[in-house]
């Protein structure tokens, strides 16, 4: 069975609120993937493990119809508040169970979440519901994050990383997947057509008060946050009055350049 660490409604806020949409980069190489192998009109897409459904309001343009699906009450709830589409719908469902029929899916999804799935259960029920030359999208960033500003980009990653120091006893061993590059889910996909993409950078230009708030959403900060809430808030605290002072900033308003390394594993159903 799935794990299940994201289903509090303050996470999910958090969730909706500074989550990532996924890089340009990554759609655009999954949508020419996954053309190279189904003809246009794309059908039914479903984005598997969605939280509050930012990849499934990116894949809205270009599929007759989106199924965003999270095992989370909380996160579907949110990600029904967000604005509506008439071709996208959430469904609260296991990643093991995709409420689809067999052979009527064009594309599976599933950003920074695969990991968190029983991914024997999950590679079967993706099977039975993909199209044949119906492909599996997974990505998701890696740990290494930088933080670009002005001429103190080497002080702020350095504090990225002392923060990640301190988290690291409360990372999930389901994690190890997200730090091997997905090289085992990878390895665990029985089709022959698949690749794996390495090295795609993304920058994304936000104020601190927001990458703080997306830090907030990591599984090892909710964790530290349930076993020690004040520990934790003082975390955020201590950061962010480090950032402005090597920033030389009064207001976490300011702007700053998150710079992420991300993976993307892609493969296709045999015809």
């Amino acid at each position: 069975m799935a794990t299940r660490l994201f289903e509090g409604k303050s996470h999910a806020s958090h969730y909706q609120k500074y989550r990532l949409s996924p890089p340009q980069k990554i759609q655009d190489l999954i949508l020419n993937y996954l053309g190279n192998r189904l003809k246009k009109p794309f059908g039914l897409a479903v984005d598997v493990g969605c939280g509050t459904g930012q990849t499934s309001r990116s894949l809205v343009p270009y599929f007759q119809k989106v199924l965003g699906t999270d095992i989370s009450e909380a996160q579907i709830e949110q990600a029904n508040h967000a604005d509506g589409f008439p071709n996208l719908v959430y469904r609260v469902s296991a990643a093991e169970e995709i409420p689809a029929e067999n052979a009527s899916v064009d594309l599976i999804t599933a950003c920074a979440a695969v990991h968190w799935f029983d991914i024997e259960k999950f590679l079967k029920e993706a099977d039975r519901v993909l199209k044949p030359c119906g492909c599996l999208a997974f990505f998701t960033y890696l740990p290494n994050m930088e933080v670009h500003y002005k001429h103190q980009s080497q002080q702020l990653t350095q504090v990225i990383t002392e923060l990640q120091d301190v988290l690291s006893p409360y990372v999930h061993e389901k994690v190890q997947h997200v730090i091997s590059g997905y090289k085992d889910i990878f390895n665990a996909i029985p089709y022959t057509d698949k690749k794996r993409v390495e090295n795609i950078d993304s920058k994304i230009s936000m104020s601190l008060k927001d990458m703080l708030g997306l830090i907030q959403t990591f599984s090892m900060y909710q964790t530290f946050l349930s076993f020690e809430p004040e520990k934790a808030k003082d975390l955020v605290k201590t950061t962010e009055q480090r950032f402005l002072e090597i920033m030389q900033v009064s207001s976490s308003e300011e702007i700053i350049e998150l710079r992420l390394n991300n993976v993307c594993v892609l493969a296709s159903k045999p015809e």
